[in-house]
């Protein structure tokens, strides 16, 4: 079983910074073969995809997060890292990260969510 845990949320004050980690349990290669994700959910709205990096580096935002948000990934580490800056009050939900099999999509092994609050 693949184990996916994310940490690093916490509460923030708007305009402030956040660093989301996300570790896989499993093999060097076989992190290194999976494209990687981050997810959102706000109370009351869906999951929705936040940002995305291939297993070759190639990364990807929604626009909510083009310009403050940042996925990058340390193959060694086994990790993903979500460097979130300018926060927004909007930017509150559980922030979900996503290992794809290899590619994203619904069959992907998924955290159990760190709580990013923003306060104004």
């Amino acid at each position: 079983q693949v184990l996916v845990v994310e940490s690093g949320g916490g509460s923030v004050q708007a305009g402030g910074s956040l660093l989301l980690s996300c570790t896989v349990s499993v093999s060097a290669r076989g992190f290194n073969n999976r494209a990687m994700g981050w997810y959102r959910q706000a109370p009351g709205n869906e999951r929705e995809w936040v940002a995305g990096i291939t297993s070759g580096g190639l990364t990807k935002y929604a626009d909510s997060a083009k310009g403050r948000f940042t996925i990058s990934r340390d193959n060694a580490k086994k990790t993903v890292y979500l460097q979130m800056n300018s926060l927004e009050t909007g930017d509150t939900a559980v922030y979900y990260c996503a290992a794809g099999r290899p590619t994203l999509g619904p069959d992907s092994d998924w955290g159990q969510g760190t709580q990013v609050t923003v306060y104004s």
